[in-house]
């Protein structure tokens, strides 16, 4: 059965935070709401009617997407040290063609954002890591597109210690969930080649936060 758009977490979430910053809302207009396969809301599209502590009418349209999180998989060259990029790629409605990104994931419900970046990295990448070894890199969450969505983003990084050739034995796999519709393929870059193929700019941010996090600029 579909969950009931009014009653989802990420709803729930952003009408209160509407609220606790003032907003006086007159109606919300829900125009269209997809569900995965197991009938979770996964985003919708609304029309808000709402006025500002300041008398004015804020810009209606929303994208209700909720919380999401970016994971950047650090694979380090367990003799030298060298440090490689683990990307995922897949189509786009953005383009159309193949965007290359890091590990990404909308959190379910009210799931701990922690658990669903390794759930995330297992699916997307074939990796399984426990929760505790994807460390969180911001500690408010950073929106990335505040005009148009609620998406609200935390990111974490993994780093993982192998052998070279286990490195690149993670390269060019394909990868996703059936029952989702994905199609993703992983592909192990250094991390000068990944700023260069990366055009999300989630994606980069992961790159900028990890670095400042270890004190490295990585090239």
């Amino acid at each position: 059965m579909a969950e009931n758009l009014q009653q989802s977490p990420k709803y729930i979430r952003w009408v209160n935070l509407l609220r606790e910053n003032g907003l006086d809302i007159h109606d919300i207009e829900e125009v269209f709401t997809r569900h995965n396969h197991k009938g979770e809301a996964l985003f919708s599209l609304l029309m808000l009617n709402a006025t500002t502590p300041e008398g004015d009418k804020i810009p209606p349209i929303c994208f209700l997407k909720g919380l999401v999180v970016c994971v950047l998989v650090c694979l380090i060259d367990e003799e030298t040290g060298e440090r490689y990029n683990l990307l995922v790629k897949q189509r786009r409605i953005a383009t159309g063609g193949f965007i290359y990104e890091q590990v990404a994931g909308m959190v379910d419900g009210d799931t701990d954002p922690q658990v669903i970046a390794a759930k995330e990295v297992a699916e997307e990448t074939g990796i399984e890591v426990k929760p505790e070894q994807a460390i969180r890199l911001n500690e408010e969450i950073l929106y990335p597109s505040t005009g148009t969505s609620d998406e609200g983003m935390y990111f974490y990084y993994c780093e993982l210690k192998m052998s070279r050739e286990k490195i690149f034995s993670y390269d060019a796999n394909e990868t996703g969930v059936e029952d989702e519709h994905e199609r993703i393929y992983t592909h192990v870059a250094t991390f000068s080649e990944a700023k260069k193929l990366i055009t999300n700019v989630n994606g980069l941010m992961n790159i900028y936060l990890y670095e400042e996090a270890i004190g490295q600029k990585l090239s």
